[in-house]
């Protein structure tokens, strides 16, 4: 059991700090509404993850190509819906007025950012799937160790990394607005190269 608690630490740590769409969404909320609103926002690979585990490990193998793309896509689409909310709150930021989400959405649309982000279901086809796999067929209490201790991790590194950039707000609104500035660039340009990635394949 120890080895599969050793890579469920490693590859939650490497899941966390992993710059990509769903950590720059987290950062952009935590900047938008405060930490308290957008921590709870975290926990969203809890909601998204289990149909995505189950999409790669059960039918991803066995559809065309086509989709993978066609996901990527989509995903792009919504990546740019959510940089140009972060652009209009750059262009209206009020820290004293600004109106914050409510956690349930906030909750709801970073599940949808990770959902639609085709790194979850490349990262469990390719890495993560065939050790839950090779864990759960030599003892079912490897498989349920890694996966929990993979999360934990996962989402505990996620927590602090909002911490982190939270602690950004009291060095004044100037640089809160700089930072959402930037992260409505990076949310952005991702979308834009999942799109540019998934029409590429019919070039």
């Amino acid at each position: 059991m120890l080895p599969y608690l050793v890579q469920g630490i490693a590859y939650g740590f490497a899941a966390a700090v992993q710059p990509g769409p769903f950590l720059t969404y987290l950062i952009s909320l935590t900047l938008r509404c405060g930490w308290r609103r957008a921590l709870p926002a975290v926990f969203a690979p809890l909601i998204s993850d289990g149909p995505i585990i189950l999409l790669v490990l059960f039918v991803l193998s066995r559809i065309p190509a086509w989709w993978v793309q066609f996901l990527r896509i989509a995903g792009g689409g919504f990546l740019l819906y959510l940089a140009l909310n972060a652009l209009r709150a750059w262009r209206d930021y009020d820290p004293q007025a600004m109106q914050s989400p409510a956690v349930r959405t906030n909750l709801l649309r970073a599940a949808l950012v990770n959902l639609l982000n085709p790194n979850p279901y490349i990262y469990w086809s390719l890495v993560m799937g065939p050790l839950l796999l090779t864990g759960w067929r030599e003892a079912p209490a490897n498989g349920v160790v890694f996966l929990l201790v993979f999360y934990l991790m996962m989402i505990s590194g996620m927590a602090g990394i909002m911490l982190l950039f939270a602690f950004t707000r009291r060095l004044g609104s100037q640089v809160s607005r700089a930072l959402l500035g930037l992260s409505a660039l990076a949310l952005a340009g991702f979308g834009l190269y999942q799109i540019w990635v998934g029409l590429s394949a019919y070039w």
